[in-house]
């Protein structure tokens, strides 16, 4: 699992490859999240386009990240699901929870809305 990070206007926009899963990019993603928190971005955008697979654990990864964003009264959203992951999504409940964009400009655009 790799995590690239770039900016785009006040927007962080995380670009992840890989499964993720547990043991690989679970952990990652919470400890990027956390890392940017820190920083102070509060508005980040999970590009999920290089993701083939997510396992419990890294469902979970998600939405941990998704509430420690919330928490620090940022917004998480998530940009190009694939269709594996929007039907995990969707059995979950999930997609009731989380913005979803196909677009990453119409994405960037909506944490100004």
């Amino acid at each position: 699992m790799e995590i690239e990070q770039r900016p785009s206007g006040d927007v962080m926009i995380l670009d992840l490859k890989g499964k993720l899963t547990i043991g690989s990019g679970d952990e990652l993603l919470k400890d990027k999240i956390n890392s940017l928190i820190q920083q102070g971005h509060k508005k980040l955008l999970l590009n999920l386009a290089g993701v083939p697979y997510v396992d419990s654990a890294g469902l979970g990864a998600i939405v941990s990240s998704y509430t420690t964003v919330s928490r620090e009264n940022g917004s998480l959203k998530l940009l190009s699901l694939t269709s594996r992951i929007e039907d995990l999504l969707a059995i979950t409940k999930l997609l009731t929870v989380f913005d979803t964009y196909e677009s990453e400009t119409e994405a960037v655009a909506s944490f100004d809305g």
